[in-house]
């Protein structure tokens, strides 16, 4: 489970939010606990069976407008029944004035109140992908990430078996690097993994009996890009060691990644056999069946057809006398 504090949050993305601090330190050691900003809404008029306090909150123009229409002591009573509550933090958009006595009980009870110069809306479509970003499932894998034909091909085998040297071949004719050695891989929404290098990783490469290589110097900048989409995984075996090999791809196998099921590859290997274009071939193959096209189905089909006609053959020679 990710931690964030607020802290944290206005250190990243202060700029980006357009954030200012209105309660000085107070409140930034707090724990954001979900990946989830709104409006308090209904709470507050009184209404507080279905408020979330573990969300982070936004206080826009009609709250702030509303507030102030109240009188004093129903102002007072109003927000110090929303500050009540465990929250992370509030934000208040649009650069409005903040009232007082928000910020008073905010600094008693340790609630970071910041102001963002940002419309609602915008603020709201610039802090929603970063907290998604942060909170998504996460792992890390030993493979190498090639986007390939527009593919996030993840090759994945026992250590020296040759992934590096496969995406390296890959990038050589003209594919794209994302990550080598650690994936390290992210659940987004829809079930969407995306995965990228780990740390100071990025463009670099580790070849056995070489060393390490700036992929990107040797290659061009278009070489290497950030992160990539995993679509479907190429999972490199020994030719002794492999299992039964799908022959066909009508039964194609799969895997799973953080819960979301996968296309995989399985490619024994054996001396002569050209890795690389294996690799083209998956992609531009999982290309042709996203656009409706799947050459084993088809093939299948055709092969039926083929066999009821020479049955149908058959059945009419079995009944001809002549």
């Amino acid at each position: 489970m990710a931690v964030l504090t607020v802290r944290e949050l206005v250190e990243r993305k202060q700029k980006a939010l357009q954030l200012e601090v209105l309660t000085g330190d107070a409140g930034l050691d707090r724990t954001i606990k979900v990946p989830e900003v709104s409006s308090p809404g209904l709470v507050l008029a009184g209404f507080t069976a279905r408020f979330v306090p573990e969300r982070m909150h936004v206080l826009g123009e009609t709250e702030i407008a509303y507030v102030r229409s109240l009188d004093a002591d129903v102002r007072r009573r109003t927000l110090e029944q929303f500050m009540s509550f465990d929250i992370p933090c509030v934000f208040v958009t649009k650069g409005q004035s903040v009232p007082r006595d928000l910020l008073r009980l905010a600094k008693e009870r340790g609630v970071a109140v910041m102001r963002s110069k940002l419309r609602t809306s915008e603020f709201y479509r610039r802090i929603t992908p970063y907290l998604a970003e942060v909170f998504a499932p996460a792992t890390t894998m030993h493979a190498s990430l090639a986007d390939v034909y527009g593919v996030g091909l993840l090759v994945t085998g026992r250590s020296g078996i040759g992934k590096s040297e496969c995406v390296l071949d890959l990038v050589e004719r003209g594919h794209r690097l994302v990550a080598d050695d650690v994936v390290h891989i992210s659940k987004r929404a829809a079930g969407v993994l995306i995965g990228c290098a780990t740390g100071l990783s990025h463009r670099y490469m580790e070849i056995r009996g070489v060393g390490l290589v700036d992929v990107s110097a040797l290659f061009g900048v278009h070489s290497v890009r950030q992160q990539k989409r995993i679509e479907v995984v190429i999972e490199l075996e020994e030719w002794e060691k492999a299992q039964e090999v799908d022959r066909t791809g009508l039964d194609g196998a799969k895997t799973t990644i953080l819960g979301v099921e996968l296309p995989k590859v399985m490619v024994p290997l054996n001396p002569g056999k050209n890795i690389t274009v294996i690799a083209e071939v998956v992609a531009m193959n999982l290309l042709l069946r996203y656009s409706g096209v799947d050459p084993a189905v088809n093939f299948n089909e055709r092969l039926l057809t083929k066999l009821a006609e020479q049955r149908e053959l058959r059945e009419y020679l079995a009944e001809d006398y002549e």
